[in-house]
């Protein structure tokens, strides 16, 4: 799958078969979405193209607005959101840049200029509440009249359901905050999952808990940045690691701002893993994916470093019984399989 950033490049596809959207989380909705895309693409003998935004529109126009609260909780990071959409089959990805110029450009400038002059569109499909251009005035009619005018195809698909549940963005949202790691998973089709590249930390954690445990170690952990400052999932996790070690690691995890130990507001994740099969160079420089299984509790801010401990160590026990549990499950819904 090819990036580019803008339509002004000479390796994009002279045409192609496009969806258009922010694709939050790539949950069943925009999964099924992708599989009518690919079906139609190949139909026309064309690539598919995905055409997304960064930032989300709703960030641009909270911050605009001096309203941060209006901006949506994010799901996934753009290498997250690119990972999965590759997944998908997808042959190329535009990020186009949400700023003043493209929220002011009206609708038929944006088919003009993105759709037929910068992406060559043969078929563009939507969802049912697609909305685009200047103050949203234009819509699925506005880019079907222009499909019919200008020779290419438009089509819109209606909503995606599970079990009677409308899949979007906003339920994944909806079931993070919850925390339902079950719910999100099932509105996903997959375990939710943050990646990224494991980096450097404080080293607090090596000191956290080797009095009390002996291990020499301490909470030792992999930290992980999530990019933006308003991840839709918060707090203590049950995890498992990949990427790292030939099988997944389990572990506990901490998703947020660490408000004990850090108060500069940024977000990290931060994983302890239950065993230490890294050796002392920890993974730095090397690229994880950590699933958020089950959650245990909300963040939390302790009164020193002693308190942090005791809820650490009883955090590790709770990861450790959840695991043990979901390993058993599985190794049971295995045997039954077969």
């Amino acid at each position: 799958m090819r990036v580019f950033r803008g339509v002004h490049h000479p390796e994009l596809a002279p045409a192609c078969a496009l969806t258009i959207g922010n694709f939050d989380g790539v949950h069943r909705g925009h999964q099924a979405m992708l599989a009518l895309l690919q079906s139609e693409a190949r139909h026309r003998d064309l690539p598919t193209c995905v055409l997304t935004f960064e930032p989300h529109p709703r960030d641009y126009f909270a911050a605009k607005l001096g309203k941060p609260e209006l901006a949506p909780a994010r799901i996934a990071t753009l290498r997250d959101k690119l990972a999965e959409l590759e997944r998908c089959g997808v042959d190329q990805v535009v990020v186009l840049p949400f700023n003043d110029a493209l929220a002011s450009l009206p609708a038929q400038d944006f088919i003009r200029q993105v759709l037929i002059q910068g992406l060559g569109v043969g078929y563009v499909l939507v969802g049912d509440d697609f909305r685009f251009g200047a103050k949203r005035l234009g819509d699925y009619a506005t880019l079907d009249a222009a499909g019919r005018a200008q020779g290419f195809d438009v089509a819109r698909m209606l909503s995606y359901e599970v079990h009677g549940l409308r899949v979007s963005s906003s339920a994944v949202r909806d079931a993070l905050a919850r925390g339902d790691m079950s719910a999100a998973a099932a509105l996903l089709g997959r375990p939710y999952a943050i990646s990224g590249h494991v980096v450097h930390g404080r080293k607090l954690g090596r000191q956290l808990g080797e009095s009390s445990l002996g291990a020499g170690n301490g909470f030792r952990t992999l930290n992980l940045r999530f990019t933006h400052d308003k991840p839709a999932a918060q707090g203590i996790f049950a995890v498992q690691v990949h990427g790292l070690a030939p099988d997944p690691i389990p572990g506990v995890a901490s998703l947020g701002r660490r408000p004990t130990v850090e108060d500069a507001g940024r977000v990290l994740l931060e994983v302890h893993c239950l065993g230490w099969p890294l050796g002392p160079e920890g993974g730095y420089g090397k690229l994880a994916r950590v699933e958020l299984l089950h959650k245990l509790r909300d963040e939390a801010r302790y009164d020193g470093l002693e308190a942090l401990t005791a809820a650490i160590a009883a955090d590790t026990a709770a990861a450790r019984a959840f695991l043990a549990a979901h390993a058993a499950e599985r190794r049971q819904t295995t045997r039954d399989r077969i």
